[in-house]
């Protein structure tokens, strides 16, 4: 099993309980990945399918 990876900051996620995953917002094609570090510093992430950047 690969590890998932934080699609902001690129570090793993295997420990981090406040992580999340979800589809992009935008156009549900690609997993968003987000750390807790990420989230609490609203660190922008983009989707490499539509390339929708976030948090907006």
């Amino acid at each position: 099993m690969e590890a998932k990876l934080c699609s902001s900051t690129k570090k793993r996620i295997d420990n981090d309980s406040g992580a999340v995953k979800f589809l992009c917002p935008n156009c549900s094609k690609h997993e968003i990945v987000r750390s807790t570090f990420a989230r609490q510093n609203a660190i922008k992430y983009v989707c490499p399918a539509c390339e929708f950047t976030g948090p907006n």
